[in-house]
């Protein structure tokens, strides 16, 4: 993969959520909802999906023709929504589920993440995720920072990043980059409910479907069993 292509919103939702001090990634139960959230969320802020009234108040989420993504992971959620309108729900279980892998092979790729290998006692190989030191992370971190503790006006894509985070449950592992402290969680819950101020304005279909989707995250991490 070419390293000039921007990266997908999903794909810095994962490098977020990547711990470095212990190689693991925040949120594991809930985290194909949050990366499925994350492309749709992406389809919304390039104007290449929209939504339309459901059933008993819902929303569901159509692609808008013409508009089809060069990216192909979204360009498969943008095809699978071509096929009729479908609800979050729908949305979220059957696309999140094949994230996971190909989208840490990106980060790979871009030098973002490092896979090693190490040996566990003594005998068996295993491979572990180490920080790729590019400071792609940080800078992401301190832009999500910069909104939910210093009150900074998120640019469209960070609202989205910062609203995802919090809708997951993982903003608590963040502190103390982000203190966990009612401010930040109010500021948060305000992100989650598409408030992402008077500049996001024309950001109205991505706002409405980030907020679909993180209440659905919400829904789904409260259901899922707990390992």
């Amino acid at each position: 993969m070419d390293d000039r292509v921007a990266p997908t919103l999903a794909e810095d939702l994962l490098l977020l959520l990547f711990q470095p001090d212990s190689g693991t990634i925040a949120g594991e139960n809930t985290l194909f909802y949050v990366l499925g959230g994350a492309v749709v969320a992406d389809l919304a802020l390039h104007e290449q999906v929209t939504t339309t009234p459901g059933r008993a108040g819902t929303v569901r989420v159509r692609a808008v023709a013409d508009r089809a993504p060069s990216d192909e992971l979204l360009r498969s959620t943008w095809d699978y929504l071509s096929e009729k309108p479908r609800g979050i729900q729908t949305v979220l279980a059957a696309i999140g589920p094949r994230l996971r892998g190909p989208l840490l092979d990106r980060l790979v790729e871009r030098g973002d993440i490092r896979r090693t290998r190490r040996k566990a006692l003594g005998l068996f190989t295993t491979t572990a995720l180490e920080d790729g030191a590019t400071g792609r992370r940080a800078g992401l971190l301190h832009d999500v920072r910069e909104v939910l503790v210093d009150g900074v006006e998120p640019r469209p894509r960070v609202a989205a990043l910062a609203a995802l985070i919090s809708g997951s449950g993982t903003l608590p592992q963040f502190d103390p980059e982000i203190p966990w402290r009612s401010p930040v969680i109010t500021r948060a819950k305000e992100l989650e409910r598409g408030n992402w101020g008077a500049g996001a304005a024309a950001e109205a279909v991505a706002r409405t479907v980030t907020a679909t989707v993180v209440n659905n995250v919400i829904v789904s991490a409260s259901v899922l069993p707990r390992s």
